[in-house]
C-alpha cells in the first residue's frame, strides 16, 4: 500500500504541472482551452526525442518553449482570426496530432529504456535509491513551477493577465494589449502541460502518440478537487490547491484501480465520475443551505 500511495503522490506531482497550467487558462485567464490534450503529448514527443539523442535536460527545456508556441497558435487564432477559445484550442490540438506523429519519426511509440533521463542521471550522480530521486525530483520541479508562478502573477504583466481573466473590456479601456496578455497567458499555460508531459515520458521511460487523450479531464479534476479541499480565496492558493488535487485525485484513481472497483479500461469513467461528483458538490451543498434556511423560517 506504502508503494502504491508513494507512486500515486510521484504521479500526482507530475499531473500536478499539467494542472497548473489548465488553472492558468481555465481559472486565471478565464478561458476553455483544448490545446492541453496536444501539447501535453507535444511535450512527451519532443522530451523523448531530444532525450534519446543523450540530451535529457535539454529535453525538457525544448518541451516547455515548444508546448508556449502551441499555446501562441491558439492565442493567435483567438485573438487575431477571431476564432473562439474552445475552436481554436480543437484546430490547434488536432493539428499537433500530425505534428507530434512527424517529431516522433511517424511512429506511435517511442521508448528510452536504452537512453538516459534526467531521473537516472541523478541517480548516477547522488547514488540514491530510484524511488527517492523519483520521489525528490517530481517534487522539486513541481515546487520550482509553483514559486515561479506564484512570483510570476505578483509581477506587472502578471496582474495584467489576471485582470484580462477578470474584465477583459475593463483592460482593454485602460490601454492595455488584451491579445498580448491572452498569448502569454495560453502561452505559459500550455508550457507547463508541455512540461508535465515531457516530465512523464522520462519517468515512464516511454512516450506514445495517444497519450495526451483525456488530460483536460484530468486537469480540471485536479483543479476542482483542489479547490473542494483548500478552497480558491486567492490566485496564490489557488495554484498550491492544484498540487493538492493532482496527489488527490491519483490516489483516489490508484485506489480505485487498486480496489477492482472498474477494469483498467475503465479509467476514463473514473475520471469523469470524479470530474461529475465534484461539480456537483457545490450545488448540493447550496441546496442543503436551502432547506436548512427554510427550515429554520
Amino acid at each position: 500500500m506504502a508503494l502504491l500511495l508513494t507512486g500515486a503522490i510521484q504521479l500526482g506531482m507530475i499531473y500536478a504541472l499539467m494542472a497548473m497550467g489548465v488553472y492558468v487558462t481555465f481559472r486565471i485567464l478565464n478561458v476553455a482551452d483544448l490545446t492541453v490534450e496536444g501539447s501535453f503529448t507535444l511535450g512527451v514527443a519532443v522530451s523523448a526525442v531530444v532525450a534519446a539523442k543523450g540530451h535529457p535536460i535539454l529535453a525538457l527545456v525544448a518541451a516547455i518553449l515548444t508546448g508556449a508556441v502551441a499555446g501562441l497558435v491558439t492565442g493567435i487564432l483567438h485573438t487575431k482570426v477571431k476564432i473562439q477559445t474552445i475552436l481554436a484550442g480543437i484546430l490547434t490540438m488536432t493539428a499537433l496530432y500530425t505534428i507530434n506523429l512527424a517529431i516522433m519519426g511517424g511512429r506511435a511509440n517511442i521508448s528510452l529504456f536504452a537512453s538516459e533521463t534526467v531521473l537516472s542521471l541523478i541517480e548516477k550522480v547522488t547514488k540514491l535509491s530510484v524511488g527517492t530521486v523519483r520521489s525528490i525530483v517530481t517534487i522539486g520541479v513541481t515546487l520550482l513551477v509553483f514559486a515561479f508562478l506564484s512570483a510570476f502573477f505578483k509581477t506587472k504583466f502578471g496582474l495584467k493577465i489576471r485582470a484580462t481573466g477578470d474584465n477583459e473590456e475593463m483592460v482593454r479601456a485602460s490601454s492595455i494589449n488584451a491579445s498580448v496578455t491572452k498569448c502569454a497567458g495560453l502561452m505559459l499555460g500550455n508550457a507547463c502541460v508541455a512540461l508535465s508531459g515531457a516530465m512523464l515520458s522520462q519517468y515512464q521511460k516511454s512516450a506514445d502518440v495517444n497519450i495526451g487523450a483525456g488530460m483536460v479531464v484530468v486537469g480540471l479534476a485536479s483543479v476542482i478537487i483542489g479547490e473542494a479541499i483548500i478552497g480558491k480565496r486567492s490566485v496564490i492558493l489557488g495554484i498550491f490547491s492544484v498540487i493538492v488535487g493532482s496527489v488527490a485525485y491519483q490516489i483516489i484513481i490508484a485506489i480505485a484501480l487498486k480496489v477492482n472497483l472498474l477494469p483498467a479500461y475503465g479509467l476514463k469513467l473514473i475520471s469523469a465520475l470524479i470530474v461529475a461528483i465534484s461539480l456537483a458538490l457545490p450545488v448540493a451543498r447550496a441546496e442543503i443551505k436551502k432547506v436548512r434556511r427554510s427550515k429554520n423560517v
